[in-house]
């Protein structure tokens, strides 16, 4: 659910994070093998030397995502969100692209074609957001997820000794004081839009949880220069922390009164860019209505199934009415919802799943497994309220440290029914089919092979859509292949869970571009995609605070769908789908289009 979710922003409140902003000077091969052979051409060495720059370059105007990826010269140090820092990020990203346009394409290896597509896509992005939608004006949580970033990166993996992530630790909070006042100068109260004002005065406490949670238990490993050291820059990030907090409240709260809807053209502006696909808005509409009526289809052809021989069951005749198909596959689904984990039990619940898909996908041979596990584990609480689920993969260069699957607990002042509608939601098999989503064979082993790629530039300049799509498609995949077969209630779960990767992206550009209202999508999502009153709810949030990044979901499964049918109908009998899961896998995340190409040895365009 990677955005359970990004839009291309250097400042990314994606929980994905991808990174447009990084680099190191000890990098792993920028591009493929072909760039670096022998017979590479002057293109290939220009297009190389170019693309080092950029990450280099970029890891110094990014130091907190930088450590993110693996690049840990900077740990110690924080990004300058003021003017005269985005400036000067503005007219670097600006020399890049002047120098990437003298560069003949048609001469460079297909690797480092589809590397400078990406890399020319990231850079118009970024100055289009930069200076027309102005980001940096009227994102508070663009700020946020810096602020939390700083130290979170730092503590959470073991990539270096305790004390030495400490130091840096104690340095970036020493300098969070100073991100934090630039940010009040930099935001301007009366452009943001009030759900994003909102969601940040929710947000920035959970920053404090962080120290106290993850750097302050280690204080006694230190000397006592370095303890005093350490309780004054938690003091002073603690004071520093209400005192944004304060200005949260007393001053954007009142005044952002902006309107989330951003319009159809900044909407279409910003998809291309998110998903570099061919296509449009309007397709994407017409394909989505057309899901949404096979996938009701199928789950009612499924209810039927979980229903026959159950006393006081609705009538399942063949031909239903729209009123039957609805009651039919509503009783079924609270069958569903009955079996639900304890409200202390996600993590544990979403544990298990992981195991029972892991088992089946080696069962089957599927697809090359990572060796090591995926750890679940309550989200950070300066995340949360975005997403419910999210996988943490480690960065580029740092592929043997953990991955997170990290599970967004219950808030605590919830009532008892709203308790109840998030858990019916996420039953136990929603739950397991969620475990498949987000680490097996989903996102957690997608990612791994795509840090196995050596390019990377195209691991820091990831697809959104095909990250997600391959998340989706790992769903649909793992229940053809026999996944819970004797389980048709676990397949009607996992066709709601797909009727909300569709409906995903039908309410993206309704809300944005048509208007939809609160009560709209509210009906439109409980009715017809069957979600519970929370999901729905969590959903109207998200949908105002992001736009684009829904429709990731059902344009990125759509790409691998279509890729793996093209590479199935040119294999014939010899299609094996092990061998094509790593294949497709094995280029990295790059858009669908571009996979596809490189796969199946189409013109790079």
């Amino acid at each position: 659910m990677l955005a359970l979710g990004s839009e291309a922003s250097i400042m990314n409140t994606s929980r994905r994070r991808v990174v447009l902003a990084l680099g190191s000077t000890m990098l792993v091969p920028l591009v493929g093998a072909p760039a670096f052979a022998q017979t590479a051409s002057r293109a290939d060495r220009a297009f190389e030397a170019l693309g080092r720059r950029w990450l280099d370059r970029s890891m110094r105007f990014s130091p907190i995502s930088a450590t993110t990826i693996g690049d840990h010269r900077y740990d110690n140090r924080i990004d300058d969100v003021s003017a005269n820092g985005r400036n000067a990020g503005l007219r670097f990203t600006r020399d890049t692209l002047r120098q990437l346009e003298r560069i003949d394409r048609t001469r460079l290896s297909r690797a480092n074609q589809v590397d400078a597509a990406i890399l020319e896509n990231t850079l118009r992005a970024q100055i289009w957001q930069t200076e027309t939608l102005q980001t940096w004006a009227w994102n508070p949580l663009g700020y946020q997820s810096l602020a939390g970033g700083a130290l979170y990166g730092l503590m959470a993996r073991e990539f270096a000794p305790l004390e030495q992530r400490l130091d840096s630790a104690i340095a970036r909070m020493e300098l969070l004081p100073d991100l934090l006042r630039k940010t009040r100068q930099e935001l301007v109260p009366s452009r943001v839009p009030t759900p994003y004002a909102q969601t940040y005065v929710a947000q920035n406490p959970g920053l404090k949880s962080i120290v106290s949670g993850m750097i302050e238990p280690h204080k006694g490993t230190l000397s006592v220069a370095k303890q005093a050291r350490m309780e004054r820059a938690i003091a002073a990030f603690n004071a520093a922390v209400d005192e944004h907090q304060a200005w949260i409240e007393s001053t954007l709260v009142p005044a952002a009164q902006a309107d989330f809807r951003v319009g159809a053209e900044v909407f279409d502006t910003q998809l291309g860019y998110t998903l570099m696909s061919t296509m449009p808005r309007a397709e994407i509409r017409r394909r989505a209505d057309a899901a949404v009526i096979s996938v009701r289809q199928e789950m009612y052809r499924v209810s039927k199934l979980a229903l026959a021989g159950r006393a006081g069951a609705p009538a399942t005749p063949e031909n239903p009415t729209p009123e039957q198909q609805q009651a039919a596959i509503r009783a079924a689904l609270d069958l569903a919802a009955a079996d639900r984990p304890a409200r202390d039990q996600l993590v544990e619940t979403a544990t298990a799943g992981t195991e029972e898909a892991r088992r089946f996908v080696i069962e089957k041979d599927l697809i090359t497994l990572p060796e090591g596990p995926v750890r679940v584990i309550l989200m950070p609480e300066f995340q949360r309220g975005y997403a419910v689920a999210y996988c943490d993969s480690p960065g580029p260069l740092e592929r043997h440290l953990d991955t997170f699957y990290a599970v967004s607990p219950i808030p605590d002042d919830w009532t008892e029914e709203q308790t109840v509608s998030f858990l019916r939601e996420y039953n136990n098999r929603g739950t397991l089919d969620i475990a498949v989503h987000e680490a097996m064979p989903g996102h957690y082993v997608q990612i791994y092979h795509s840090n196995r790629y050596p390019s990377t530039l195209r691991a820091v300049l990831g697809s959104g859509s095909f990250i997600e799509g391959w998340a989706v498609y790992a769903e649909e995949m793992m229940v053809q292949e026999g996944f819970r077969a004797d389980d048709p209630l676990f397949r009607l779960t996992q066709l709601k869970i797909q009727l909300r990767t569709i409906t995903n992206s039908i309410i993206d550009q309704a809300i944005h571009v048509d208007g939809m209202s609160q009560e709209e999508m509210m009906r439109f999502l409980t009715e017809t995609a069957f979600q519970e009153e929370r999901e729905a709810a969590g959903k109207w949030r998200r949908a105002q605070i992001s736009y684009t990044q829904l429709s990731t979901y059902f344009v990125g499964f759509q790409e691998h769908l279509e890729t793996r049918a093209e590479a199935q109908r040119r294999a014939g009998a010899a299609f094996d789908l092990k061998a094509y899961h790593d294949g497709v896998l094995s280029f990295g995340s790059p858009p669908g289009r571009f996979a596809r190409q490189l796969l199946l040895e189409e013109p790079i365009q």
